[in-house]
């Protein structure tokens, strides 16, 4: 019997969690998952005859050494800082490891030792990174294959509201970690379009969009990732003119997200005092200009040339930050206080599903004409445990394990899944589970 040892238990890993359990039977597997809070490890494994848990703490290592000795691989779902801890006790201990999370500096500085012990540290196995990774090269290589030459690639994703879900006037809610949303693009965009390299600075990065459209789920708006110039290389592009990535919202979104990042309320770098005696009104007003004779609305409205009754200040309106009603808490910066209220108004219901949309847009010549294809992902969730978001960070992870232990990957020392021995098996298993994509090929107009 093979041990499979899981170390966190949080909403991502639920459909991970589920597949082991589901297939234990089959592949004569045991599944053993770890979380500090072993309540929500015990909720997960259900009673499985071939599960256990237990109370997981990083900082015991003899714990630790034990699990890691008795497994046959470790999965990792633990917050990023740690994956590289468990790492190297499993490097010691010559136990392959598998995570869903980006590869850290030290994380790749163990190639050589996992190498030497023969193991196979898989990363970046989610949903982006991860899908967006095996996704891409299928295509990617594919035109290579052909004799195609690449000339750009947009890549964009987004975590969203399932279209039945999606009833608020900002088309959106929490369906992941809501501090990650409010401090989203903090820093400078980096591209390159055309040849030409980009920068964009947070204050314009909501200015700077894009559009797409996407099959069965309509129009979303695109605004520029941290760093694109780096997957060049991961892609093995480093010469493409055109590299881009960047997040999928509904229309509206960003020009009325911006108005936080234009007032300063996505700040995240100071204290607000008296925030226990103020009221979103008095909040709001603290970031406008002195004008005893004009209402908040209206000095909000003139400083980012506003519509006074169009859908930016309808929004806003709708959130609440012109109520005179209490902001409801204490010695918070401004991006808290903000994440205070949208999490009260942008609530994942009961009832909600949420939505991951992905879009790859490829430009390419071949045989002396230009052509384009672009390929798009929709998957929606099955309730608030298997949300959209765990069934595609889940799922990837689970079949990489399952492949890992079954002989069909191969490979040793730290890797990223934009090789075919890794692509191509896992997009082929996470095609039955509706983790699929849909192509449209045609000639490039421009």
């Amino acid at each position: 019997m093979k041990r499979i040892l899981v170390l966190g238990a949080g909403l991502s890993a639920s459909t991970m969690i589920k597949y082991f359990l589901d297939h234990a039977q089959e592949y004569d597997w045991f599944v053993e998952v770890g979380d500090r809070d072993q309540a929500l490890a015990d909720q997960k494994v259900a009673g499985h005859p071939r599960s256990s848990t237990f109370a997981f703490d990083i900082c015991n290592q003899s714990v630790l050494t034990e699990k890691i000795d008795a497994a046959a691989v470790v999965v990792s779902f633990l917050p990023a800082r740690f994956h590289p801890v468990v790492a190297g006790m499993c490097v010691v201990q010559k136990t392959p490891m598998v995570t869903a999370s980006y590869v850290s500096k030290e994380m790749r500085a163990l190639d050589a030792a996992a190498k030497e012990a023969g193991i196979a540290m898989l990363n970046e196995l989610g949903v982006d990174p991860g899908i967006d990774h095996m996704s891409a090269m299928r295509v990617i290589d594919r035109i290579r294959e052909q004799g195609g030459k690449i000339e750009g690639f947009y890549s964009s994703t987004g975590g969203l509201l399932a279209p039945e879900s999606d009833n608020n006037p900002w088309n959106y809610k929490f369906t992941w970690n809501p501090r990650n949303v409010v401090l989203a693009g903090q820093g400078t965009a980096k591209f390159i379009r055309n040849g030409k390299y980009k920068y964009i600075p947070y204050t314009k990065l909501f200015d700077r969009l894009m559009a797409t459209s996407v099959p069965g789920v309509g129009d979303f708006e695109i605004y520029p990732n941290r760093d694109s110039l780096s997957y060049r290389q991961t892609y093995n592009l480093c010469d493409i003119p055109t590299m881009f990535r960047g997040t999928m919202r509904r229309p509206g979104f960003c020009e009325a997200w911006n108005v936080f990042v234009q007032l300063g309320m996505t700040d995240d770098t100071y204290l607000v005092e008296n925030a226990d005696k103020m009221t979103w009104r008095q909040f709001t007003n603290m970031f406008l200009r002195y004008d005893p004779e004009a209402t908040v609305e209206e000095k909000l409205a003139k400083y980012l040339a506003l519509e006074p009754e169009g859908n930016i200040m309808k929004k806003l309106k709708w959130l609440g930050i012109f109520d005179e009603k209490a902001l409801g808490v204490t010695e918070a910066t401004p991006a808290q206080i903000l994440q205070h209220l949208l999490e009260e108004k942008w609530k994942f219901g009961p009832h909600d599903k949420d939505m991951i949309v992905m879009q790859h847009r490829f430009i390419y010549s071949l045989k002396g004409k230009k052509k384009e294809i672009v390929s798009s992902m929709v998957v929606i969730g099955n309730d608030h445990i298997h949300t959209a978001m765990a069934i595609t960070v889940g799922s990837p992870v689970a079949i990489a394990t399952k492949l890992l232990l079954n002989g069909t990957i191969k490979v040793t020392g730290v890797h990223v899944p934009v090789v075919k021995e890794l692509y191509r098996p896992i997009l082929d298993e996470l095609a039955p589970l509706g983790i699929r994509f849909i192509e449209e090929e045609r000639d490039y107009l421009g």
